[in-house]
């Protein structure tokens, strides 16, 4: 598909340090000729690495992509606190304390912040509040107050260690924050920390190995391992495998039965093409999005 400018498809983006998620999608908006782009979770400017963008009839599915695991490589430094979490923040803080930390120490306290546990969320974030994001109104002098959230942290490794300097491995669910947990490293060794770069190296079981440069993408030069079956892309989903008849009922709307049990949506497959998502409830299918032909 190199070349192409297709009116759908799955797109894998390597963003570079610098611009926002939403100004790749409009690079792809322009690329493209098409206004129907959106990407399935931002990436903060400083950071780097995998965009998803779904494209056209693509951005019907981006909902059930959002919720994918995430995989980061991390670069942070003990001994200086900022208000942001990240390197272009404003200093809040300096101490000396690093020089007693050992990497045996670092990785015990690692250690203690994985699993499944509640997480506050930085001030500086695009979660919003009162119909804002928590960034603006933070920005803008306001006192933002963010709930706790239930997160999961799979894998928190050290990586490499010159202090003050150490980079470090996560693997986590959806609506981690690695600044929060950069934060809460240092806290847990008793001096400040914050990240200096971010780069986001999986979603799910998608790699920015296979992601097109931002350059390419303004040229619209895009090699065919940047693109995605959408059937891959839903693989974490439950399958539904219909015939024809069941697929045009699918199609108008209509629920169909199915032998299988209860579950959330899933993907429908006609002859090995995704054709849709539906619902299993009951021993039937009940259709939730119709592709006709992904």
């Amino acid at each position: 598909m190199t070349g192409s400018r297709p009116d759908a498809g799955i797109l894998l983006v390597d963003k570079p340090v610098g611009p926002t998620s939403h100004d790749v999608v409009d690079v792809a908006r322009r690329a493209f000729g098409i206004r129907r782009v959106g990407h399935t979770g931002t990436l903060d400017p400083f950071a780097s690495g995998l965009l998803v963008l779904c494209i056209g009839k693509a951005t019907r599915v981006a909902e059930f992509l959002v919720g994918l695991d995430k995989r980061y490589e991390a670069e942070a430094r003990f001994g200086r606190s900022t208000d942001t979490g990240d390197h272009l923040g404003t200093e809040s803080g300096r101490d000396e304390h690093w020089k007693e930390i050992s990497a045996p120490r670092v990785r015990e306290v690692l250690e203690s912040l994985r699993g499944s546990r509640l997480q506050t969320p930085p001030a500086y974030s695009a979660i919003k509040v009162g119909g804002t994001p928590a960034h603006r109104r933070t920005r803008r002098g306001e006192t933002v107050h963010l709930a706790p959230r239930q997160v999961r942290i799979d894998e928190l490794d050290l990586v490499w260690y010159r202090p003050p300097d150490l980079g470090l491995r996560v693997g986590c669910s959806s609506g981690t924050y690695v600044r929060s947990i950069a934060r809460e490293l240092g806290e847990g060794l008793g001096t400040g920390c914050h990240l200096t770069g971010l780069r986001r190296t999986h979603v799910g079981p998608l790699c920015v190995d296979h992601a097109v440069s931002i350059e390419a993408l303004r040229e619209c030069s895009i090699p065919e391992d940047s693109w995605v079956d959408w059937g891959a892309a839903l693989g974490h989903l439950p399958a539904f495998f219909v015939d024809r008849e069941q697929a045009s009922r699918l199609a108008m709307g209509q629920a169909v039965g199915h032998d299988v049990p209860d579950a959330q949506v899933g993907a429908v497959f006609l002859d090995g093409d995704l054709i849709g998502l539906a619902e299993a409830v009951g021993g039937r299918l009940k259709p939730r999005k119709v592709l006709g032909g992904a």
